[in-house]
């Protein structure tokens, strides 16, 4: 698709000072701002999210690319829209299912950075659910000052923008072998990582739980079913987060805080994929 995208815009006679507009959610920002920074050496390209998702994640910060095989984003860009245009009011015409995917990355930013932030959306779940307009400005300008926040200060992922991937290693095993949508396999990614963190001491029950009363509330899955441990390990593997052959994972460690760790072996990673599997 990426190529076919090249070859018309070369046959429609795009130049260098021509623009490109993504509509839609997160695919198609992904593959349009790669398409505008590889096209020419670079044109200039507008976001304009659809989705949650797209709205509070993956239209903010610059990150284009598309897969190759089983390696999730490896070809891509750190390439800047001119700006990004969000409209809650299109959120209304989601199927449920696509809001509640978008929700999950919503979370996750009050797990990795603003724990108040969790109070909010259990108290406003029903206005949410609802999707009003108050409500939903409320979370995707929140979400979005955090990520633009973290990109400015390490735009191409070097330290603290590591935090924004919680849920992500675990969660892209998940979605590549079970072929579900990208915000489910977060949710359920993590799942995995609290499991870890309450393994490991980093955090006790009762912020567990929290997690899981959020999940519940927004109807987020945190188990699957299919492929065994041993394929989640392998596609875990090959994230291009990794460091050489250390598995680096995004840990809670407190209260709306995570941390990097690079020191999880193989078997207890095995160990905590079985523990989130359907019996």
């Amino acid at each position: 698709t990426f190529q076919k995208i090249l070859e018309h815009s070369l046959k429609a006679g795009l130049t260098r000072k021509s623009l490109i507009i993504a509509v839609g959610g997160g695919v198609i920002g992904d593959l349009s701002g790669y398409v505008a920074a590889s096209y020419m050496r670079g044109i200039d390209f507008i976001q304009v999210p659809t989705t949650l998702l797209a709205q509070v994640d993956s239209s903010i910060g610059g990150k284009t690319g598309i897969n190759l095989g089983s390696y999730k984003n490896v070809i891509g860009a750190f390439y800047q829209p001119k700006f990004t245009f969000i409209n809650v009011s299109s959120l209304r015409t989601l199927p449920d299912d696509e809001f509640r995917n978008g929700m999950s990355e919503v979370v996750k930013y009050g797990f990795i950075y603003d724990y108040e932030f969790i109070n909010y959306l259990l108290e406003n779940s029903d206005d949410i659910l609802d999707r009003r307009d108050s409500v939903l400005k409320h979370i995707v300008k929140k979400c979005a000052k955090i990520k633009a926040h973290v990109v400015e200060v390490d735009e191409k992922e070097g330290g603290l923008r590591k935090i924004l991937n919680f849920g992500h290693t675990f969660g892209h095993g998940v979605e590549k072998l079970c072929h579900i949508a990208h915000g489910e396999a977060v949710s359920i990614g993590m799942n995995m990582a609290f499991k870890l963190s309450l393994k490991r001491n980093l955090i006790d029950e009762e912020y567990y739980n929290k997690f899981l009363q959020v999940c519940e509330k927004f109807s987020l899955p945190t188990r699957f079913e299919g492929p065994s441990e041993q394929e989640v390990l392998s596609i875990i593997k090959t994230d291009k987060k990794n460091s050489f052959s250390k598995v680096n994972m995004i840990l809670p460690v407190e209260h709306g805080k995570v941390a990097l760790f690079n020191d999880v072996d193989d078997e207890t990673i095995l160990e905590i994929i079985k523990e989130c599997k359907y019996a």
